[in-house]
């Protein structure tokens, strides 16, 4: 079975989160630098088998779309062509990184592994693919 993968997109850096091959557990695959996401995302597809890609989708309180939303639809717009049999989702990732950030204290993540943005951009991926699979 193929697997989902969720993306955390930011300006400077993406979080990566995937399932299992069953599609049951997600969990944080890596963080990477914005500029090299599809990069990564094609090596990544050339070796394992992936169908669906949950982008978050960053809204403000009022309900409108914060200003990297624009540099987000231009990658799903790459990301279409490039992959064009991946189904793309968005979700709602209003509070993501503060959710990530409260699971990592859950976890027991001590305060200076907490500081490492890397970490807090995957688990927010890793929320996010979770949501889906509930929803799901």
């Amino acid at each position: 079975m193929p697997r989902i993968l969720a993306l955390d997109y930011g300006g400077k850096r993406t979080g990566i989160a995937t399932t299992d091959p069953l599609q049951i557990i997600a969990t944080p695959l890596i963080t990477v630098e914005t500029e090299n996401l599809m990069d990564y995302l094609t090596k990544y597809m050339a070796t394992e088998e992936v169908s669906e890609i949950v982008i978050g989708q960053p809204t403000r309180h009022d309900g409108s779309f914060s200003a990297i939303e624009k540099y987000i639809l231009e990658f799903i717009s790459k990301l279409e062509k490039a992959h064009p049999t991946v189904v793309l989702h968005r979700i709602n990732e209003m509070y993501s990184s503060k959710d990530a950030f409260q699971a990592l204290i859950d976890s027991g993540v001590k305060k200076k592994a907490r500081r490492d943005k890397k970490l807090l951009d995957s688990t927010a991926a890793t929320l996010l693919l979770q949501e889906f699979l509930y929803e799901k």
